[in-house]
Formats: structure tokens, C-alpha cells, sequence
């Protein structure tokens, strides 16, 4: 396991604009506030989503998108710089009309309402590849 001590000193609440990207809008406030590093959740709805899932055997992303609307039952994730860009790593539980859920990384979503908490961290966090599972993961300084 890798791990370091953070400390986040502000705290943000947030309502998301309707019709912006739900990850966008993080990212977003992240840049307005000089945000690079910090742990969200949120919860709302959605007018359609794309969530992606990470195939493990062939280290790619799958696709699923979902043209209708859906309420966002949790929204977790954290920011982290990317390749020198501020990052919402995003995933959600999603439920349809009937109460089914669906669930993943929350690559995008058109925002019809959206609550969210951010809290910075004073620490800076990166994302760097890692060769084990090929993705970009949380790297320590």
C-alpha cells in the first residue's frame, strides 16, 4: 500500500449548473479555486450519463451510455493533476425510473441538478501510469 498524510483546509458545497458536464463542473471549480488536489461526493440527477468500465484483462475502458435521465444516488471521487490538467476522477451509482442501478466511472453526464462537497487538500497529489494495471493512478512525491 502507498499512503501519505493529507490536510485540507477548505471545504467547498456546490450546486451544478443545469446542462453542464457533471465532471466538467468540478473540474471546473477546481480550476476556479486552484483546487489540485481534494475528495468529493455529491448526489442529484443526471439527463444522460457515460459511464465507463475498466476491463481488467484487456486494461481498457468500456463504454455504456444512457440516453435518459437518472438521478445520481452518490457521486464519490477525488482531483488530482493529470498530465498537467486538473482531474475529476468520477464514478456514481445511477438509478433508472424502475429503481435499477447502474454503476461506474462517470466519464461524463449532463447535469439536470447537483449537490456536491469538495474538500481541498494542501498537499499535492499527481497521476502517473502505472505498468501493473495501466492506468493513472494517485503517484507519491
Amino acid at each position: 500500500m502507498h499512503y501519505r498524510e493529507v490536510e485540507g483546509t477548505r471545504e467547498f458545497v456546490c450546486r451544478l449548473e443545469t446542462g453542464r458536464d457533471w465532471r466538467g463542473e468540478i473540474e471546473r471549480l477546481a480550476d476556479e479555486e486552484g483546487i489540485d488536489a481534494a475528495f468529493f461526493f455529491g448526489l442529484g440527477a443526471v439527463m444522460d450519463a457515460e459511464v465507463w468500465f475498466y476491463d481488467q484483462d484487456d486494461k481498457e475502458y468500456r463504454e455504456v451510455v444512457f440516453d435518459e435521465p437518472l438521478e445520481v444516488a452518490t457521486s464519490v471521487g477525488n482531483v488530482s493533476m493529470l498530465d498537467g490538467e486538473r482531474f475529476a476522477h468520477t464514478h456514481a451509482v445511477l438509478s433508472r425510473r424502475s429503481s435499477q442501478a447502474l454503476a461506474g466511472h462517470l466519464n461524463a453526464g449532463t447535469v439536470f441538478a447537483g449537490e456536491v462537497y469538495v474538500r481541498a487538500f494542501d498537499t499535492d497529489l499527481q497521476r502517473e501510469y502505472d505498468e501493473t494495471t495501466e492506468l493513472d493512478l494517485w503517484f507519491e512525491h
